[in-house]
């Protein structure tokens, strides 16, 4: 009896010894199919934000230093990008699916199904956070630190994966017929100039020329000229001794336009410096059309972008707008076209007002007044008003 009772003592204590020893093994499988579950799917989260957030002018700037990456860069992220979400998505999806399925059924085991409530709850929050918050947030980050292993990571997994890839590249294909390829747009350009001089990257200077710049195409020279009421002009046939009198007490310019008969029928501009010239030289009765040079027309539909290329490709300085009909609407200058540009006012040392073309109203106006012709108010009315309004007052 006393055998017996020893048999079957230690038959339970080996029984025992083997549970122990299974729970032992349910736990460490618990736990690896946990942690291989949340490995793998952090992984995908980072590269697919990773992936999502290389931006085409990266590649770009990658090409001369490192070619073969920025090849393999511009396939994964531009050319096959439906092919790198698929393998990542895939991936990701396999390691949720089986992890949750072998996790449930062994933490059913290690604990029981009365507990198998809680254990789901935590498993979520640990997917949540570990797997797509966190995960997502470094990829958006640091995009830049772990472009290259993201790229090795994608290609392996397209390669290893390529049979499901190509079925969901497949589906994908049915959904969005022919491909959607993001291009930037000039209001994207002036909004990236914008927040660059708000995050500090560029200064307010740059911004402004950035932004400038990618008017040009929109703005036509209409918007930059001086009005044809306003240009100062010469008649050709107008001696040299004339026409420095009259550019001495009229006018600041140094190329002034000549017509023939009429502010309509410009015929080319002469340099102030030629007049200078010819009066040294004692050729005081020549005429401006012996000194005249061959001058630019442009139509008011021509953008500036165009203006400026002309200006520059003709090595010209000025060039007369002319309407609908040939008639002459305004004169334009490449000086005109570099102060929209900057978004600022060029001076030189002869310059006694900021803006040429404010100076140009200033004159019409006051041989408007002469002539007993009626002119709207202006700012700088206004101002030369007051002041001479507060000229007469005794000072206080």
């Amino acid at each position: 009896m006393i055998f017996v009772n020893a048999a079957l003592a230690g038959g339970a204590d080996s029984a025992n010894v083997s549970i122990i020893e299974s729970s032992k093994t349910d736990v460490v499988l618990l736990i690896v199919f946990v942690l291989l579950a949340l490995i793998f799917s952090f992984a995908c989260s980072v590269a697919e934000a990773v992936l999502l957030s290389i931006t085409p002018s990266y590649i770009e700037s990658l090409r001369e230093k490192r070619p073969k990456r920025a090849a393999l860069l511009k396939r994964l992220r531009q050319e096959r990008i439906d092919q790198s979400l698929a393998a990542i998505l895939t991936l990701n999806t396999i390691a949720h699916t089986v992890g949750a399925i072998v996790a449930g059924a062994k933490a059913t085991v290690v604990f029981g199904s009365a507990w198998i409530g809680l254990f789901s709850a935590c498993i979520t929050l640990m997917i949540l956070f570990l797997s797509e918050i966190i995960p997502k947030t470094m990829g958006a980050v640091y995009w830049m630190k772990f472009v290259d292993a993201t790229a090795l990571f994608v290609q392996g997994l397209i390669i290893s994966l390529y049979p499901l890839v190509w079925v969901a590249e497949g589906l994908t294909r049915l959904i969005a017929r022919g491909k959607v390829e993001h291009v930037f747009s000039r209001d994207e350009f002036i909004a990236m100039a914008d927040i660059g001089k708000q995050t500090g990257h560029i200064n307010e200077n740059e911004s402004r020329i950035i932004r400038n710049l990618f008017r040009f195409g929109s703005l036509q020279v209409t918007a930059i000229m001086t009005p044809r009421v306003v240009i100062s002009a010469f008649p050709q046939d107008m001696t040299v001794a004339e026409a420095l009198l009259h550019s001495q007490t009229h006018t600041h310019f140094s190329r002034l336009p000549v017509y023939e008969t009429d502010i309509d029928k410009i015929t080319g501009f002469v340099l102030k410096d030629d007049i200078l010239m010819f009066k040294t030289r004692g050729q005081s009765n020549v005429k401006l059309d012996a000194l005249k040079r061959d001058i630019l027309f442009v139509p008011e539909s021509m953008t500036l972008s165009m203006l400026s290329e002309l200006l520059l490709d003709r090595r010209q300085h000025i060039a007369i707008v002319v309407g609908e009909y040939g008639g002459t609407s305004g004169l334009v200058t490449l000086e005109d076209v570099l102060e929209t540009l900057l978004g600022m006012e060029i001076q030189d040392e002869m310059d006694d007002v900021e803006d040429m073309r404010v100076l140009a109203r200033q004159q019409w106006e006051k041989r408007a007044r002469t002539q007993g012709i009626e002119v709207g108010t202006t700012e700088h009315s206004r101002t030369e008003k007051n002041d001479s309004e507060n000229a007469g007052k005794p000072n206080c």
